[in-house]
């Protein structure tokens, strides 16, 4: 049976709506899922953007799917009170390694620090960042958002990445998550529902988050992918920028 990574967020909701495949989950944060599956543990996972390409001799990806968003994702935020141009510190979360880069691509001269300690800005992601943005009248700066600003791309957080030498079966089952996410897409009403039952989001909330998430990892999620790559490596965040290498031959849902 295939060991089967998911992200331990709401965000997770739609390819796994009805995902019909029989996995073993394997639940965590992405810097868990990163670990797990350079350790062994698992055999597919969405794991970070960023740490695939710091791993991309090790590893190959699914080519129909991602986690990204086009503008505004809502669950990746900077949390401060002082404008983006003067901000000099951020505490950082330990849950994400893309997210952390792209801080540090759009906010180049501010130091990072753990999340706890005292900063300027706070980065939050997954549900932490929903119910702040939620809760919090502090003003929120949604990295999705600033990412299209400055590139005038999607921003690919994620990718399904399996080790080198996959284990069979793999493209069927990025067949049954594409036609999880189609079937989530068909039904919003019913999605935001279950979620909301699940996540103890209101359902309409969730709804309008679900719109701004994209799954399918086509030519212009490559295209962001590769453009934030090569700013992670302009930064010092990656030696270089590598081949997109796939499970399978490439094909567009």
């Amino acid at each position: 049976m295939i060991r089967l990574g998911r992200i331990g967020y709401v965000n997770m909701a739609p390819v796994f709506y009805r995902l019909d495949a029989e996995v073993e989950e394997l639940v965590g944060v992405p810097t868990d899922l990163n670990r797990a599956l350079l350790a062994g543990e698992c055999d597919l996972a969405p794991i970070s953007s960023i740490e695939y390409a710091r791993n991309a001799d090790r590893l190959r990806i699914l080519p129909r799917l991602c986690v990204g968003s086009e503008g505004a994702v809502d669950s990746i935020q900077l949390v401060s009170r002082t404008p983006l141009e003067h901000i000099r510190t951020v505490a950082v979360t330990p849950e994400s390694a893309t997210s952390v880069v792209l801080t540090k691509v759009l906010l180049p001269e501010a130091e990072h620090v753990p999340l706890g300690e005292e900063a300027e800005a706070t980065l939050l992601i997954g549900d932490a960042a929903l119910k702040s943005a939620f809760e919090d009248p502090t003003p929120h700066h949604d990295l999705g958002r600033l990412w299209l600003e400055r590139t005038g791309l999607p921003m690919v957080f994620a990718v399904w990445a399996a080790p080198d030498e996959p284990l069979p079966g793999l493209s069927e089952l990025e067949e049954a998550l594409v036609a999880s996410v189609r079937l989530a897409r068909a039904e919003p009403e019913r999605l935001a529902h279950e979620s909301s039952e699940r996540y103890g989001y209101p359902a309409g909330f969730l709804a309008r988050y679900f719109e701004k998430l994209r799954y399918s990892f086509g030519p212009r999620e490559r295209a962001g992918l590769l453009t934030f790559l090569e700013l992670a490596r302009d930064v010092g965040e990656l030696d270089a920028v590598p081949e997109l290498r796939f499970v399978t031959a490439p094909a567009i849902a």
